[in-house]
């Protein structure tokens, strides 16, 4: 999720080549509640929409009127901009994770904010924030706190999986109300990629790998993640990767056998001629189909990113598969306030 001030866009409304209105998203995560679809997005206090179809999309506004408590604390560049967010259901509520950080730094915090429902038209919607989950701070963490994924185990513990450049990617079971880390504390790293010696603390370095997320299906954990880099525009060379394990904690190994954590990961989908720099992916099974949700540049609308919901099928080995053609099949359709 590397994203800040460049994201302003992020809840933009951009006309496609079709000529329909599409939803403008950074980093979607999505959920269904009753008929509902919820599309959450990285911007300033978490733009979200709602669908009936996953095709047509209705803003609803912002999780946050202004920007949480402790934000300034543990990022003191914060620009408003709430990054990468993460929803799930928890003990009968909506949990959404999110990430604040100040643009290539480790000054970074993730936190966690609890809904009873995610209708905004209900009587019981109230988003009350629990505050900050975990703090990554220059000069004592070499990982950066940033891009939540929250995953339930086969005993329903919460483990929380997060990670951007420097070390890579990490994950930590968390306490009985999801809100900390459990204690005692342990650490698992889970995936990385290769950074220099001699990297200087403070520098991501090339290690070009963020936003985890890990699906259970089968008897397997996969773990997604993106490679390359985001928010360049033109520039963006974003593309999905994934490994999978038997355990929740690794070791993930691609179709190769090599460890994620070695620098391993095989590929899922990368961008096309018409769409380009896709990845931080959010991976669900509704309504009996496997779905990945991420966002891509179109280069016919000078590479604004939008909103994509593509299919994922399984080959004989138990690998995702995700057809490129759906990039240009699949368009989102915004649907204006008040219709």
């Amino acid at each position: 999720m590397a994203a800040g001030a460049a994201l302003a866009l992020a809840a933009a409304v951009k006309v496609g080549a079709a000529g329909a209105a599409q939803v403008g998203v950074h980093d979607p995560v999505m959920a269904k509640e009753g008929k509902t679809y919820y599309v959450f997005s990285t911007g300033p206090g978490i733009t979200f929409y709602s669908s009936q179809d996953m095709r047509h999309w209705r803003p609803e506004g912002r999780v946050f009127a202004g920007e949480p408590a402790w934000a300034k604390q543990a990022a003191p560049s914060f620009d408003g901009h709430i990054w990468a967010p993460d929803v799930t259901k928890h003990d009968g509520k909506y949990y959404l994770y999110y990430s604040v950080s100040g643009f290539g730094k480790i000054t970074s915090g993730i936190g966690v904010t609890v809904n009873k429902t995610l209708d905004p038209r209900s009587p019981d919607y109230k988003w009350e924030d629990q505050g900050m989950v975990i703090q990554s701070v220059p000069g004592r963490d070499l990982w950066n706190a940033i891009d939540p994924n929250v995953i339930e185990d086969e005993a329903g513990n919460g483990w929380m999986a997060f990670g951007s450049f420097w070390t890579g990617l990490k994950l930590f079971k968390l306490n009985a109300d999801w809100t900390k880390p459990a204690e005692p504390q342990q650490w698992h790293t889970i995936a990385r990629r290769e950074r220099p010696a001699f990297t200087p603390d403070e520098n991501g370095g090339p290690a070009e790998i963020e936003a985890p997320f890990i699906f259970r299906k089968n008897g397997y954990y996969y773990l997604f993640a993106s490679w390359g880099l985001c928010c360049q525009r033109e520039k963006s060379t974003y593309h999905v990767v994934v490994g999978r394990s038997r355990t929740l904690t690794g070791p993930y190994v691609d179709k190769d056998g090599k460890d994620m954590a070695a620098g391993g990961g095989s590929l899922v989908i990368k961008g096309n001629r018409d769409w380009i720099g896709l990845g931080h992916n959010s991976a669900y099974t509704i309504d009996g189909r496997d779905l990945l949700v991420l966002h891509a540049y179109e280069t016919a609308d000078k590479y604004q990113q939008k909103l994509k919901i593509l299919d994922i099928q399984w080959d004989a080995a138990g690998w995702p598969v995700v057809d490129p053609a759906q990039l240009n099949s699949y368009q989102s359709v915004l649907v204006p306030p008040g219709k």
